[in-house]
């Protein structure tokens, strides 16, 4: 029997995942999904499908993966699908089909406690209150019975806890094999587990940060493996550029001087002045950060010619120089003490990487990429390519060693036209092999689709507040069950102050905001809330939160989206990538932002329908939709929806739905 024959039998009405899974329905995209992989594994090919909401992609790539035998990885989008995957659907298909096969789950090293220093946690300044004294003490507690390290199953360590930085390592300040830990390492024990297993589940930034620095352990699992599937693959040119380009923040430098003191005085106090020596690199990283002026936080500056745009092209330039030198100074003072201990050794590995890169934004932009900066607390300089597709052909597709596997790309969302151009032009995937799939969700009965015409134009500064005015009365009519996505944080802020203050006398609903607590407590939340009648709960987010969101049933039945999201004009990325479409000849609005906007406008309007059962309306708050010519592309791009003509037909729509 072939793998296809094998694939098919597995998916029949009859086959082993009925008989394993009582919910299993046979569907005939999911099975032809699962073909066209199966066919992509025993020809060795590069395969892009998009399949919808609903499809059941996860098993559709699973199970030929399974069962051809040959060693697999699988890179999600997140951390938390990463742990779905692995801890939920893999166990469940390796059960159903009766294989022998090993599984193991890879993340990158900030994901694990590094034991070390754990140890030396308490002395940094930092920990010195009582409640961050606390938790510390429990993840020490805990590092001593964890098998895994793995900080995701540490019992109430939030994400965003100050302490994470303190106790994880990074490729800067770990010290290899030299550690006192280092048999004992979470990171690498994970590494030696993905090498000797027959699944790997890892996540697409792993995945670049290997590419770019082979580090992380990928360089000798990746060469091992014949099957690769890239799911939520929407996201890989986005996550990819951050990797593959040059990066250098104040942050970085002022983590390197702090580390450097510790050393040099727990090790080599009196050999090198290194108060001197750190205060040189502190002094010349705060220079760098005051270059930047009073450039408004969260700003990003382009960088277009030799010096970023309204900064003092003396001041910057004597800032890098006088980095440069200070730099350099660090490496030779690391140098002379390098033998007395391994700190030295990283240390100076360290000021190595940081100077080059330091010479690196001295000179000009590399061919084909955009240079910015970013300014916040500290300063950050990136230089990023365009796309991904030059790495992809080359160390990936083209490379000779890789050219015996199959690479598989999912995501229910891949572009808005035939050939997936959004997707696999950036990817470098132009010679792929397509397949586009649709969801068996009945949207024109489970859905309705409202855009309004009476609302002010999106740049209008009364919009937002129009936004949370209707959203409060849609809301109310439904007793809660509202998701409003925002396009910006701006719009966030306004639109969750509004709607909480519209709330807040009567009490009757509760409004969530991103940002004021953590991702996955919010999301629990408004679950809770929307469970219970008594009270429900409205949520406003932006940006993640557009995606990779799973609310089945009564929990969510109406979605809301202030405005068409197009990339910001003024992005440096966004303008960088038009004015090379420009040099083409081609247009940037209808091959770039137009694009860019049906994807991201899908994703949030698949928010709403998630099962078969599922009813809800998506509203849109933005008359372009309606008015404009390019609308009808973005409409082509939503499921073929019901479509609501007034706010009378809306408000019977959502009685309807909240009628038990």
């Amino acid at each position: 029997m072939t793998l296809s024959s094998d694939v098919q039998a597995a998916f029949a009405a009859d086959g082993l995942l009925s008989r394993a899974a009582s919910h299993f329905v046979a569907r005939s995209g999911q099975t032809d999904m699962a073909l066209a992989v199966a066919q992509a594994i025993e020809d060795a090919q590069a395969l892009v499908v998009e399949a919808s909401t609903g499809v059941g992609k996860t098993f559709s790539y699973l199970v030929p993966a399974l069962l051809s035998g040959e060693r697999v990885m699988v890179s999600t989008a997140t951390k938390a699908l990463q742990d779905q995957l692995f801890g939920r659907d893999l166990p469940r298909l390796v059960e159903a089909l009766g294989l022998p096969v090993r599984t193991a789950l890879l993340k990158g090293r900030g994901s694990y406690v590094c034991l070390h220093r754990v140890g030396l946690a308490r002395q940094d300044s930092k920990v010195s209150d009582r409640s961050t004294l606390r938790a510390l003490a429990k993840i020490e507690q805990w590092a001593q019975t964890t098998r895994a390290g793995d900080l995701a199953e540490m019992p109430g360590l939030d994400e965003r806890s100050p302490l994470i930085p303190l106790i994880t390592s990074t490729r800067e300040n770990c010290l290899g094999s030299q550690c006192p830990q280092f048999r004992q390492c979470h990171v690498n024990l994970a590494r030696r587990e993905a090498l000797a297993a027959d699944v790997v589940v890892i996540n697409h930034h792993l995945f670049f940060a290997d590419l770019a620095v082979r580090e992380s352990g990928m360089a000798e699992l990746l060469p091992t493996v014949r099957i690769v599937i890239f799911d939520e693959a929407h996201q890989l040119n986005e996550t990819g550029v951050q990797f593959l380009g040059q990066h250098l923040s104040t942050g970085q430098l002022l983590d390197f001087c702090r580390d450097m003191l510790g050393a040099g005085l727990q090790f080599a106090r009196g050999l090198v002045d290194w108060q001197q020596t750190v205060g040189d690199c502190e002094h010349a990283a705060r220079n760098l950060r005051l270059s930047a002026g009073q450039s408004y936080p969260g700003a990003k500056l382009r960088w277009t010619q030799a010096i970023p745009e309204t900064l003092d092209g003396d001041s910057w330039t004597a800032a890098l120089d006088g980095l440069a030198a200070s730099l350099k100074r660090a490496v030779d003072a690391l140098d002379t003490v390098s033998e007395i201990a391994p700190d030295f050794v990283r240390l100076k590995e360290r000021a190595a990487v940081l100077s080059d890169r330091t010479e690196h934004f001295i000179n000009p932009c590399a061919s084909g990429s955009v240079r910015w900066v970013d300014v916040g607390t500290q300063l950050r300089l990136t230089e990023s390519p365009l796309t991904i597709a030059k790495a992809v052909k080359t160390r990936l597709l083209g490379a000779a060693a890789e050219s015996t596997k199959s690479w598989i790309f999912t995501s229910a969302t891949l572009g808005d036209d035939e050939t997936l151009s959004w997707f696999t032009q950036p990817c470098g995937l132009e010679g792929a092999r397509l397949l586009k799939i649709g969801s068996p969700f009945d949207y024109a009965r489970q859905a309705a689709l409202y855009v309004p015409n009476d609302f002010p134009k999106p740049a209008d500064p009364a919009h937002p507040m129009r936004v949370a005015q209707s959203a409060a009365i849609w809301a109310s009519r439904l007793g809660g069950r509202t998701m409003v996505l925002t396009t910006t944080l701006r719009a966030l802020r306004q639109i969750g102050d509004a709607l909480a203050t519209s709330f807040e006398a009567g009490g009757e609903l509760e409004v969530l905001v991103q940002g004021s607590m953590p991702k996955r407590l919010l999301i629990e939340r408004f679950m809770q809330g929307n469970s219970d009648r008594q009270k429900g709960c409205v949520l406003v987010a932006s940006s993640s939160f557009w995606e990779g969101i799973d609310l089945p049933g009564d929990v969510l039945e109406l979605v809301i989206i202030d405005k068409l999201p197009f990339p910001p004009p003024n992005d440096p990325m966004a303008e960088a990538r038009s004015k090379a479409l420009e040099a083409e000849g081609r247009s940037a609005f209808n091959d770039y932002f137009l694009p860019e906007a049906a994807v991201a406008l899908k994703q949030g309007a698949g928010r709403l329908i998630r099962r078969e059962t599922d009813q809800g309306v998506l509203v849109v708050c933005d008359t372009r939709l309606a008015t404009m010519g390019y609308g009808r592309r973005l409409l082509r791009a939503l499921p073929p929806m019901a479509r609501l003509g007034s706010e009378v037909e809306l408000l019977a729509k959502l009685d309807a739905i909240s009628r038990p």
